[in-house]
Order: C-alpha cells, then sequence, then structure tokens
C-alpha cells in the first residue's frame, strides 16, 4: 500500500519536515514504499504537481521541492506499488484541471474487473486515464460523480456534493469488487479505498480500509479542547 500527506491551511506555510525531516516523514516511509513519488501544491488556485517513478528517500528532487514548497494546500504521496508496473505515469497525485488525488489502497482483481469499472467512468474522463492503476480510474469514477452533481467541476464552492460524489463512487466500485476489507496487514487479495482528494480549497480526506488521521495546529480550534489531537478521518 501507499502513504498519503495532505495539508490545508489559512496561509502559504512550508511542509518540509513533514516530508522529510519528521520521524515519520514520507521521506522515511518511503524506504517500504520506494515505487514512485509525486507532491502537488497549489499557487493562486492554480495545481503544480511533481512527480517521479523513483524512491524519495534517493530522489534529490523530492528533497528540493519539499524543501522549497510553500503553499496553503500540499498534497503528496509515496508509492507501493500494487496495481501498474512502476512509472511516471503510475505516481500520484493524479490531476484532472484543478483537482488532484491520491489513494492509499488496492482493488482486488483490478484487470479483471476493469473493463466493468471503466464503465463507471464518463466518456469525457476515460481518454485523460493514462497509467494502468486501479487509483487513476477511482479517481475518474469521483470525477464522474462529481459531474453529476456540481455544474462546474472547477468552480465547487461547496463540499457537500463532492462528499455525496465520492459514496457514489465507492458504491460503484464496491458493487464490482466486493467489500471493503480492514485487516490490520493489507492483502492483495482485499480491497482498500482510503484517499484524499482537493481543489485546492476543498479537501476530502476518506478511511476506507487503512487508516487516515488528522491533526489541527489551529490556534482558535472551537474542537481543540475536547477533540484527541490525532483521530480517524472519516
Amino acid at each position: 500500500m501507499c502513504r498519503l500527506f495532505g495539508f490545508r491551511s489559512v496561509i502559504s506555510s512550508q511542509v518540509h519536515s513533514s516530508l522529510t525531516n519528521a520521524d515519520n516523514a514520507l521521506s522515511e516511509q518511503s524506504v517500504k514504499h520506494p515505487h514512485g513519488w509525486g507532491v502537488a501544491y497549489y499557487m493562486d488556485q492554480v495545481p503544480h504537481v511533481i512527480k517521479s517513478p523513483d524512491s524519495a528517500q534517493k530522489c534529490s528532487v523530492f528533497h528540493r521541492v519539499s524543501g522549497l514548497v510553500s503553499s496553503q494546500t500540499v498534497l503528496a504521496h509515496i508509492r507501493k506499488a500494487t496495481q501498474g508496473q512502476t512509472s511516471i505515469l503510475n505516481s500520484h497525485p493524479f490531476q484532472f484541471g484543478k483537482w488532484t488525488f491520491a489513494h492509499n489502497g488496492n482493488m482486488a482483481g483490478f484487470d479483471t474487473h476493469k473493463d466493468q469499472l471503466l464503465q463507471k467512468v464518463d466518456p469525457r474522463f476515460q481518454g485523460h486515464i493514462l497509467g494502468d492503476t486501479d487509483s487513476e480510474v477511482f479517481f475518474k469514477i469521483i470525477l464522474t460523480q462529481m459531474q453529476k452533481r456540481i455544474p462546474n467541476l472547477f468552480e465547487c464552492r461547496e463540499v457537500a456534493p463532492v462528499i455525496e460524489a465520492a459514496k457514489a463512487a465507492i458504491e460503484d466500485i464496491r458493487g464490482v469488487v466486493g467489500s471493503i476489507s480492514n485487516h490490520d496487514k493489507p492483502r492483495l487479495d482485499c480491497n482498500y479505498l482510503t484517499f484524499i482528494l482537493t481543489d485546492g480549497e476543498i479537501m476530502l480526506g476518506v478511511q476506507a480500509g487503512q487508516p487516515l488521521n488528522y491533526c489541527t495546529y489551529k490556534t482558535r480550534c472551537p474542537e481543540r479542547s475536547s477533540c484527541s489531537f490525532f483521530a480517524p478521518l472519516c
């Protein structure tokens, strides 16, 4: 499986520590997740995506990008391949317009189910599937469901229809590949659909089989005294 990192702030901030210096930084985790990395960051509401099929720990570009990025929104990913070869096309995050997406999971029997899953993807998005991962198909199924609920995908101002679209996409996939698993140790014969999706303003994290946690550093957080520092993001 993979590892995800999402950051959203009201002010531009650096995420160098989380990506390279912290005890559990993505750079260190890439020792066990060596099949590519990607960082998406937003400047003036425009996503900039840098990816590589190399291990983040050994890649000088990853360390350089991590030290330079200062943004209100950052999405980063390191990959441990389950479906699809190691290549830049299969590295996350995936992008369509303003939207970027990173997945930590697996669709069991993806090769067998791929044609049926692609039927869930609107033709508008099918031509933009460039790699051969289950993750990219997952992203396009979410976009298909978003398109049904949001008049203009690139001017989305409410999170509710994005949540509805994500739920519908998960149900579409479950109808093809089966139920989501919650095994402590991920298995290739099980389904996991945990992901982060953002357009630079909205950031949606869904825990679906693999752990996903959040923390807040806001000094004026109304829930700061009542919520745990780390909690599942559902």
